[in-house]
């Protein structure tokens, strides 16, 4: 009587540590970090200094020393809920037409960074001057952010926090519009619109390295009112 052969289960073997790294690998293993910075595993220096390790690994070998002591590295993540798509656009209503905050600068500087509420509507303008906003440090209190910001002649820069959304949509002529886009892990997160326009001048937006907002969702409850 033959016997039934059952197959036999496999697991994956673990990648060789010296396996180059993907963009991909390198994103996952930041992901790992910026959870362990906001529930507290890491302090702000050790997580500015494994971020930095992150971007400069080239094989897997370099790459897992940096999460071996946090729980996510061995599949033992916290279960999310999938965030919902971040819109292209602003909602209807949701943000004012009109600024709340005009930042100019005129043959000068204009800076907006450190601890600052972020308000609703910003404009930005740099016209033979420059314009930095630096939001990595900020305080969101409402989901959807948008920067205006118009370039001549002159340079407009905004920084972000990693785990909020960005999105931008503007135009360069004979210069540069330039904006990073960002989705976040976290579930309504606050979405940053960058849009305007870049006259023989630049305009960039990206996220700022290892740079979170802590309590991302107690603190916009709290403001919500939800």
């Amino acid at each position: 009587m033959d016997l039934e052969k059952r197959p036999q289960q496999t697991h994956p073997e673990p990648r060789p540590a010296g396996l180059r790294a993907s963009d991909a690998d390198r994103d996952r293993t930041a992901d790992i970090l910026r959870e362990a910075l906001a529930e507290g595993r890491l302090t702000a220096e050790e997580h500015g200094e494994r971020i930095d390790g992150v971007y400069r690994a080239k094989t897997m070998g370099e790459l897992e020393p940096l999460v071996s002591d946090l729980p996510a590295a061995s599949g033992a993540a916290h279960p999310r809920v999938a965030p919902e798509p971040v819109p292209s656009r602003p909602s209807d209503g949701v943000v004012p037409p009109v600024a709340d905050e005009n930042m100019v600068a005129v043959f000068s500087s204009s800076v907006r960074k450190g601890r600052w509420r972020v308000s609703r509507r910003t404009h930005a303008y740099a016209i033979f001057g420059n314009v930095e906003i630096d939001l990595s440090e900020a305080i969101f209190e409402q989901r959807q952010v948008v920067i205006r910001a118009i370039s001549v002649f002159g340079n407009v820069e905004i920084r972000v926090p990693e785990n909020v959304s960005l999105r931008g949509n503007g135009t360069g002529v004979l210069g540069n519009f330039e904006v990073d886009t960002l989705d976040s892990a976290e579930r309504d997160a606050p979405v940053v619109f960058v849009d305007g326009f870049a006259v023989l001048g630049n305009i960039e937006a990206k996220a700022k390295r290892g740079k979170i907002v802590r309590d991302l969702h107690k603190h916009l409850r709290r403001h919500l009112g939800h």
